[in-house]
């Protein structure tokens, strides 16, 4: 037997034997595991953010279990298995890549998801944006809107046009912060949106690279901290000039 096959086997022999023998697992549901799910998720992303692939492969085990449990809880309810599952995705991925299963010809990646997102209008979808989950972080959720809508080609035609867009909008912002106006959230929020959307257009994703900074801000801070504490120093007693010297030495540290 192909050895994917057998680990595969084998993990779903032990979710049966947890299921069925431990007092944690045999209390969980759909429910229960949500937030769990959603944790192991972001867990993962830590993970890929830092470049850490033991890691990954560590966090990816852990998502495969939580599938797998899923699909044990479908099939006690009746609702599908682990094999109906499966057999879902595959038909789905088969009818949705019509270039590589049938006669119809792509000539890039960008027309690969044009076709993905007119069949599955075909399909019975009322709306290109039907998919995007309401639950979504907002920056991501911005980003899967813009892929989305880019699909049955509303998309601006170039990345100048969309830099003009985030200048218009930043001076939108101006103005409302200015007059003190109660519109300011709203135009910050159609700041960041026309953000993501030059993001997608310079080939970068606005999540990750504000995940990165996050960590980069982290890192340089704590050290920041570690190296006033090394000269006996109270940051809660220094100034901004004073905590800025030492921030500029962590940033020179951490380049080195």
């Amino acid at each position: 037997m192909d050895e994917r096959l057998k680990a595969f086997e084998r993990l779903l022999t032990v979710m049966d034997e947890l299921r069925e023998k431990c007092p944690w697992d045999k209390k969980q549901t759909f429910e229960s595991l949500r937030n769990l799910t959603i944790e192991e998720t972001y867990e993962l992303a830590d993970a890929i953010t830092g470049k850490d692939l033991k890691e990954v492969q560590g966090e990816l085990g852990d998502l495969f279990l939580h599938l797998v449990f899923y699909c044990k809880l479908g099939e006690e309810q009746g609702a599908f298995n682990v094999t109906s599952v499966l057999n879902g995705i595959c038909e789905k991925l088969i009818h949705r890549h019509p270039h590589i299963y049938s006669d119809t010809i792509v000539q890039d990646e960008e027309e690969v998801k044009a076709n993905w997102e007119k069949l599955k209008l075909k399909e019975g979808k009322k709306s290109v944006l039907e998919g995007v989950p309401s639950s979504l972080p907002a920056l991501v959720k911005a980003t899967r809107i813009q892929e989305k809508v880019k699909g049955i080609g509303f998309e601006w035609k170039d990345k100048q046009d969309v830099w003009k867009k985030v200048e218009e909008e930043l001076q939108e912002l101006q103005v409302e912060v200015n007059s003190a106006s109660p519109h300011i959230e709203e135009e910050f929020g159609d700041v960041l949106f026309s953000l993501v959307n030059y993001a997608r257009f310079i080939g970068i994703s606005p999540e990750s690279a504000l995940a990165k900074t996050n960590l980069k801000f982290l890192n340089r801070f704590q050290l920041m901290e570690q190296l006033i504490e090394k000269d006996a120093k109270d940051i809660g007693e220094m100034n901004l000039e004073e905590m800025d010297l030492y921030w500029e030495q962590a940033k020179i540290k951490l380049k080195k």
